[in-house]
């Protein structure tokens, strides 16, 4: 069992949150780890801009603060973090690799798959940048195409084909060093959207198609999944803080006030508002004369709402996806608890639409039931896969003990 504990640093919020990992039989593939979550801790975002720090100081003071409370939390110390990258900085780039199989037999080994992968991540890279994480789609060996597993399968040639997710190398750096300040270690960077997949959604959504969308404060993600592979990664410089900026302006407010009247008041579906229906600001603790409308405000949601519909239906549309998801769109990210907003999804993307929760987990679950911490919850899931099947998939030496073996039966053998 290993107590391990994730970090979400959003533009708006940063959460947290630990949980004990129990791996289960290697030999059960099927089976992913117990994951018991043991403390949750959130607290507003200080030094960040649209995923990107913008002040280390100010970022490890708040990751620091959050940390050393979740310590006495859950009695335990942490002193190591798995942290999600997301914002503009994340690239997901199709590659190929494409290798000749090594053994005399040509049969395919680990050893080939580990080569072509690494082919793959050689031909990507660009300058400046870093990959933190190779997803294999699935492998070609000579004129066979889309096979998941070619272990053991003959072939004189083999093709990976790949998602590289890269990120810029002052990004990471700034990322280590904001945590080393806050007196703890990088223990895996993880992609955060593909972290999110991995808490909210099941093998048979992936399997039919299906569309992350990521509705965070200053970025909005879109990942899709088809036949069981991640099929696209694309973040755009929007989200729902765009429309507390609208708000702000629209009603001529401070952004604070403009922040509270969106959680409490605010609707993408302003047909459903009467045009008479004012807003009591003495609920917020706000003082003053304010006359304001609620179904302005559902107005000035929806155009803006509209607008990332309407750049997700572009994205869909160049990877021929508009429409053909039948699984539908889930949604996650603190934009995503907005009211009507799964009614509005489901008219202007034209395919089924729900809210994400955190699946899978036990313990203190009723803490991070909530699309804005499919992040987080994923990131322990991604985690708990990855210390499950690494052993196996990266044991080279194993691998050639198997093979010089497997050869020396087939010399003695009559």
């Amino acid at each position: 069992m290993k107590v391990v504990t994730s970090l979400d640093i959003g533009s708006n919020t940063i959460r947290a949150v630990t949980a004990q990992i129990e791996s289960l039989d290697l030999q059960e593939s099927s089976s992913d780890s117990i994951i018991s979550i043991i403390g949750v801790n959130k607290k507003q975002s200080i030094g960040v801009r649209k995923g990107v720090i913008i002040d280390i100081n100010d970022t490890a003071f708040s990751i620091k603060k959050i940390l050393d409370e979740l310590e006495k939390i859950t009695g335990q110390n942490i002193d190591e973090v798995i942290v999600g990258i997301n914002g503009e900085n994340l690239l997901g780039i199709n590659s190929k690799g494409i290798v000749a199989v090594s053994r005399a037999d040509k049969e395919i080994s680990n050893i080939d798959i580990d080569r072509a992968i690494q082919s793959a991540k050689t031909s990507s890279i660009a300058p400046n940048r870093e990959i933190i994480n190779v997803v294999s789609r699935f492998y070609n060996i000579d004129n066979e195409k889309g096979i998941k597993n070619p272990i053991g399968m003959s072939g004189v040639k083999l093709e990976a084909d790949a998602l590289v997710i890269t990120v810029s190398s002052p990004f990471i750096k700034n990322i280590t060093k904001v945590i080393n300040m806050a007196g703890r270690k990088v223990l895996s960077f993880i992609p955060g959207i593909i972290a999110s997949g991995e808490s909210v959604l099941s093998n048979r959504q992936k399997e039919l198609g299906v569309l992350i969308l990521d509705i965070g404060s200053d970025t909005t993600g879109l990942l899709v999944y088809e036949e069981g592979e991640l099929a696209h990664l694309e973040i755009k410089p929007f989200g729902a803080g765009h429309i507390t900026n609208d708000i702000a302006i629209g009603l001529r407010i401070d952004i604070d006030t403009a922040e509270k009247i969106k959680i409490k008041f605010g609707s993408c579906v302003p047909d459903e508002i009467r045009k008479t229906e004012i807003i009591n600001l003495n609920e917020l603790g706000i003082e003053g004369d304010f006359n304001i409308r609620r179904r302005d405000i559902a107005l000035i949601i929806e155009a803006r709402m509209k607008e990332i519909f309407s750049f997700v239906n572009i994205s869909l549309d160049n990877i021929g996806k508009r429409g053909f998801l039948p699984a539908g769109v889930i949604l996650v990210g603190g934009g995503s608890n907005l009211h009507g907003i799964i009614e509005m999804a489901k008219k202007y993307l034209r395919l089924p639409v729900k809210a994400g929760y955190p699946e899978k987990f036990k313990g203190l679950v009723d803490e991070v039931t909530d699309p804005c911490f499919a992040m987080a919850t994923g990131l322990l899931s991604w985690y708990g896969k990855k210390i499950k099947h690494e052993p196996i998939k990266n044991d080279k030496y194993l691998d050639k003990v198997v093979y010089k073996f497997k050869n020396l039966f087939h010399k003695i053998s009559p």
